[in-house]
């Protein structure tokens, strides 16, 4: 698999001849509009976890001539700019829902955050990206709202936990600091994905696992992308 990192959540992963672009917002490096016109491809397909601005842009639809299917959270009906995807191209997916065609299968889950997480199985990879879902501890809130925090990943966690995943992409983002990478670490132990690309930490150093992120022997290939154009194979 080659993945090409787009911006903040934003990626474009080739399986084979099936393109999947995840949270497009943006393009700074234009390698989303090259990938596209480039047609080296059978399949491409589009997908959106939830309607932020830094994850969804109603622009992919100037997409659509090449796109096999727009895979986009439910809540995104309320973007204004959503009706600009075209409607026969789109599937709208809610939470712990399922879409499939004869390349891919798609199985939707919760985030802590704005609509879903996506896990795409096609030709025998699995490939999991987490949208917001997190951890989303911040120092210096209160109390109580910390502890909502966790009690709402550990809920989401327990529909996750014991699955495999070729590769994995979830947040580790630097504006939390010091728990920073907690929800990603536990999304590791608990889940057992070969690979993990960190993601929504935009002008934040490289990400580095600490030295307890990983239970012993069960360290994983990791990559921090920091610039728009990135690539890596897993």
């Amino acid at each position: 698999m080659e993945v090409t990192y787009l911006l903040n959540s934003g990626f474009v992963v080739r399986v084979d001849d099936v393109l999947l672009v995840f949270d497009a917002f943006d393009d700074p490096a234009g390698v989303l509009s090259d990938a596209v016109e480039r047609g080296d491809y059978d399949r491409l397909y589009f997908f959106a976890s939830h309607g932020h601005f830094d994850h969804f842009n109603p622009a992919i639809a100037k997409y659509a001539a090449n796109v096999s299917r727009y895979i986009l959270s439910e809540d995104i009906r309320l973007n204004p700019g959503a009706q600009r995807i075209p409607a026969e191209l789109t599937n709208w997916i809610g939470v712990y829902d399922a879409w499939q065609d004869d390349r891919i299968e798609v199985t939707s889950f919760s985030s802590t955050d704005e609509g879903t997480s996506f896990l795409v199985q096609l030709n025998g990879k699995q490939v999991f990206h987490a949208g917001d879902f997190n951890w989303w501890d911040w120092t210096g809130d209160t109390a109580e709202n910390r502890k909502l925090a966790e009690n709402a990943f550990r809920k989401q966690m327990k529909y996750l936990a014991g699955r495999s995943f070729d590769l994995a992409f979830f947040p580790v983002d630097g504006r939390l600091g010091p728990s920073m990478e907690r929800g990603a670490k536990v999304f590791c132990t608990e889940t057992h994905p070969k690979a993990l690309v960190s993601m929504h930490s935009v002008g934040y150093p490289v990400w580095h696992p600490s030295a307890d992120f990983f239970e012993p022997g069960c360290e994983i290939p990791t990559w921090s992308p920091q610039r728009a154009g990135e690539r890596h194979s897993f």
